[in-house]
């Protein structure tokens, strides 16, 4: 059986992506190995990327007792196969972005240098 192409994120997806990224100091977009990345120095913030299943899967850092909360909620969230402070999510059409865009910012001030992450209105 034929392994099926991974999606290219969807232009609408990372134009929600980029009104809740461009804004935060130094940040800057680059494409990835799949999908697009988003960082500050030389830490990825953010990276979205198209799955084999065709679905759209998002992961960002958070506080470790925070990543092992989202694991156990479940879908759709899920635990990311690498990196102990990473948190992934499924990301569609219903995906709630208020909760997206506190959950990227988070994962920012986390991954920036002191100075810049505290010119940053953290939501919530």
């Amino acid at each position: 059986m034929a392994k099926k192409e991974r999606p290219d994120v969807p232009t609408w997806m990372l134009n929600r992506l980029r009104v809740i990224l461009d804004p935060l100091p130094r940040i800057h977009e680059e494409d990835a190995w799949v999908g697009v990345r988003w960082r500050v120095g030389g830490n990825t913030v953010v990276h979205v990327f198209g799955g084999e299943d065709q679905l759209f899967r998002i992961v960002f850092r958070g506080e470790p007792d925070e990543v092992v909360a989202f694991e156990h909620l479940g879908a759709p969230y899920f635990r990311a196969g690498w990196g102990r402070d990473v948190i992934g999510m499924i990301l569609d059409e219903d995906s709630d972005w208020t909760e997206v865009r506190e959950l990227l910012v988070d994962s920012y001030c986390l991954m920036a240098p002191d100075h810049l992450a505290t010119q940053v209105e953290r939501p919530g």
